[in-house]
């Protein structure tokens, strides 16, 4: 190869071919030539540096939420949690351009405990789509009747991120359980674990651990959130290792990427040549979203902060709360534990869960939990260039 092609490339950057099926077909120079002045451009116009980006909270929800989605008409949708023990858990949806909670629907409450729904979407025709706990839930959201949600799948333990593909099966993973499942659910609501991201030990107690300070405990999860790109591959979202994963899938939306390289995981384990980057600013990462130019957009939640993966691979901090002057921590805002990004258009927002840890810790500081409420939409001040991917993928 020719010494130009390392020179082009930052040094932290794992490129992978697949990510680039746009120029799959051409010649080693031309390649060269188009990486060169991919970066140039994304140079030029990538987004402001962090000091010009600011936030600011758009609502107040009276609950904490997790997940957040839209209907790629202005709308936001959010589910809270926790609402006490015997009651439903709302859905609501809230205009960006007129903010307010207008309640489209409910989850219905769990036989023990409370229900506590995490990640949303939609489906082709309307339908949203809501994780809670071990089971999946359907509705068509409604202000007029709200209507309570169905079940439309269970044994799924830990389930969170959604994402469907092009045949119209949704996918998930155990985004709080650390063993790293992912499964296809058909229209159906038909169960099958399809393969799994490498956990972070195997079932000897062989691995590491990544311990998130407070409260000192092991942050194990590696399979979060998941999203389909354009060429219908799934990426998902490595919390524990700060990385995202890259999974091919068949026209039978059945995974097509190695497993089984590491005998001592499970034979459906992907291999570890699966991971599309890896970096020390997406640690911590729970949900994220693509843009039309398929740039990944990335809360890293226990950093208070939102990443940037461009569409070569390169990782830029877009935004990251200021330290407060008397504590020296970032636990005052704007962010409070972001948890799950969404592109309407050119806004990009996201929901605050207010986790008590890291950069968050002690969660007291900051605008949530108080009087305005337990949970919060903040929304970036200034436009993207790109717009979002419009979901599903078709």
């Amino acid at each position: 190869m020719s010494p130009v092609g390392p020179a082009l490339l930052p040094p932290d950057v794992l490129m992978k071919p697949a990510f680039h099926n746009a120029i799959g077909g051409l010649n080693m120079k031309a390649k060269l030539s188009f990486i060169a002045f991919s970066l140039l451009a994304s140079a030029q116009f990538s987004l402001p540096a962090q000091a010009a980006n600011t936030f600011s909270t758009l609502i107040f929800t009276p609950l904490t939420i997790e997940g957040l989605t839209g209907d790629n008409r202005g709308n936001l949708f959010v589910a809270g949690r926790n609402p006490g023990v015997g009651n439903p858990c709302p859905v609501w949806r809230i205009n960006i351009a007129s903010p307010s909670l207008v309640l489209v629907g409910n989850i219905p409450p769990r036989a023990a405990g409370q229900c506590s729904p995490s990640g949303l979407t939609f489906d082709r025709v309307g339908n949203l789509y809501v994780t809670e706990t071990d089971q999946i839930y359907k509705l068509f959201p409604n202000s007029s009747s709200p209507p309570t949600a169905t079940l439309f799948a269970t044994g799924v333990p830990g389930t969170n991120g959604l994402a469907f593909d092009r045949s119209g099966n949704l996918w998930t993973g155990d985004g709080t359980q650390g063993i790293g499942r992912v499964w296809r659910i058909t229209p159906a609501g038909v169960v099958a674990e399809k393969f799994r991201v490498q956990p972070m030990a195997n079932q000897f107690g062989v691995g590491r651990s990544a311990v998130t300070l407070p409260p000192g405990t092991a942050q194990p999860l590696v399979a979060n959130g998941v999203a389909f790109d354009r060429d219908g591959a799934l990426l998902i979202v490595d919390t524990a290792r700060g990385a995202v994963w890259r999974v091919e899938v068949d026209r039978n939306g059945d995974p097509v990427s190695n497993t089984g390289c590491d005998t001592t995981f499970t034979a459906n384990t992907l291999c570890l040549e699966n991971i599309l980057i890896a970096h020390p600013l997406i640690e911590g990462a729970d949900g994220f979203v693509l843009d039309q130019a398929g740039n990944l957009y990335i809360d890293a939640n226990e950093r208070n902060a939102v990443v940037k993966v461009d569409n070569n691979l390169r990782v830029t901090e877009i935004f990251r709360n200021d330290p407060d002057p008397t504590t020296n921590l970032r636990n005052t805002g704007p962010l409070e534990t972001p948890t799950s990004p969404y592109i309407d258009g050119h806004t990009l927002c996201t929901s605050n869960s207010d986790g008590n840890r890291r950069d968050n810790s002690p969660a007291t500081a900051g605008e949530i939990p108080g009087a305005n409420g337990l949970g919060k939409i903040s929304c970036m001040d200034q436009r993207l260039r790109v717009p979002g991917l419009p979901l599903p993928i078709r």
